[in-house]
């Protein structure tokens, strides 16, 4: 049978309880092989209780050394109750002087007396007894987070000023560096605030103008890599620049702030949107044009028809069925003009285009005849280029953006060598 004899309002602080008559010390940690919550226990005398009754600063410090030996158990091993009986005594029992040397000498979890109020500088200096005067026992998680954050910084050789810290809080990402950066004003030090939104502003005022386009090869969402690389670079020279004492993580965060707003403005607006600003109008694009009609295909045989009654462009159109359709195994899309006899097949696994025309229809007793001529493409913006191109005059209006080749040998020669670059 098991009684609680003490707790503390601190949920995960260990529990005295009594089992069959015997007093043992209860707490969880770690998890076992199915990711339930595993729970040890090991005896104590009513000494040890009386101490960690009336001295919450010891209870903690005993926890805080047990746990490394909870952690050793793993998901299936026993607790090593003879070792954590071994720091009964010198932690609940002994003077403060001797509870400090002890902590030299063993494993202990930080952390754990940092999220209930412990002094972090007593403890980097080592007088862990007195950095507890300050414990409390509510635990505030976050900032042991921050610790934990703060130390992993400085092992990169990074020590934060006042306002490094306030733009990575005003970004989110103080904790975790893969956060997606967000405005967060009310998580700054008020005093702190107008600095903090004086580097925001060089940083708008140096992106002003630019934009982050969508990449659809990537999926519907995905957006343009160079853009980005391009949008975080100028923030990034501007902002040192003008505010040259911030570390690199603080530079990053707004630069990267900057670069996940202008992505989420690209992915919500129209895919016509990209090609107005790579300066294809609409009215050139499908209206306007000779094309009547398209087919587009990928390479899993499947087709979509675009017309030239279609509310939408025929690129803007074509973009999204790349978007909706575009995977791993699925990088080579056609967009074909079947009444002109010719059509455009996009390479993006080899960043390449091929633009075909039908020299000869085939009858019933010869096979069409097609030339086919390829070129090298740069970049999701040189996609957009070649295929606003052919929609608006067919295969003829390609002949500016090449070089053609005809000659396959010719061609993978040239992909080969840039590549190689």
């Amino acid at each position: 049978m098991r009684d609680i004899v003490f707790t503390r309002m601190g949920g995960w602080i260990p529990k005295v309880i009594r089992e069959d008559g015997e007093l043992k010390l209860m707490l969880g940690a770690g998890a076992d092989a199915n990711h339930e919550p595993r729970t040890f226990t090991f005896s104590i005398s009513e000494a040890h209780l009386a101490v960690i009754r009336e001295d919450l600063a010891r209870h903690l410090l005993l926890w805080s050394a047990v746990l490394p030996l909870c952690d050793a158990a793993g998901t299936r091993g026993r607790l090593d109750e003879n070792a954590a009986v071994a720091l009964l005594d010198p932690i609940l029992l002994a003077a403060p002087a001797d509870v400090d040397a002890l902590f030299r000498r063993i494993r202990w979890e930080r952390s754990r007396l940092i999220a209930h109020g412990a002094d972090i500088g007593l403890l980097e200096r080592g007088r862990i007894s007195a950095a507890m005067r300050t414990a409390t026992e509510t635990s505030n998680g976050k900032r042991a987070q921050e610790y934990q954050a703060d130390r992993r910084r400085a092992e990169r050789g990074t020590v934060l000023g006042p306002l490094d810290a306030a733009l990575l809080r005003y970004t989110g990402r103080y904790l975790h560096g893969a956060t997606v950066p967000r405005r967060m004003p009310d998580a700054v030090d008020p005093a702190l605030l107008p600095e903090v939104m004086r580097v925001i502003a060089t940083a708008e005022q140096a992106c002003a103008g630019m934009r982050i386009g969508r990449d659809p090869r990537r999926g519907k969402r995905a957006t343009d890599k160079r853009d980005r690389d391009r949008m975080e670079a100028t923030v990034e020279a501007a902002v040192r620049r003008a505010h040259p004492d911030l570390v690199d993580d603080a530079v990053r965060t707004v630069s990267l702030l900057m670069c996940s707003e202008a992505a989420d403005r690209s992915r919500s607006a129209p895919m016509e949107e990209d090609e107005e600003a790579a300066g294809h109008h609409g009215a050139d694009l499908g209206g306007g044009a000779r094309k009547t009609a398209l087919s587009f295909t990928d390479d899993k045989d499947v087709e979509k028809k675009w017309r030239r009654d279609s509310p939408r462009t025929a690129a803007a159109e074509f973009w999204e069925f790349v978007g909706d359709r575009s995977a791993a195994d699925n990088e080579v899309f056609t967009i074909e003009d079947e009444k002109m006899g010719e059509g455009i097949q996009l390479h993006f696994y080899a960043d390449s285009i091929a633009r075909i025309t039908t020299l000869r229809e085939g009858d019933g007793r010869s096979d069409p005849e097609y030339r086919v001529e390829y070129s090298l493409v740069d970049g999701i913006g040189g996609y957009r280029m070649l295929v606003s191109a052919f929609v608006r005059g067919g295969c003829a209006a390609l002949e500016q953006h090449g070089p053609w080749m005809s000659d396959v040998a010719e061609f993978e020669r040239a992909r080969r060598w840039r590549k190689a670059r």
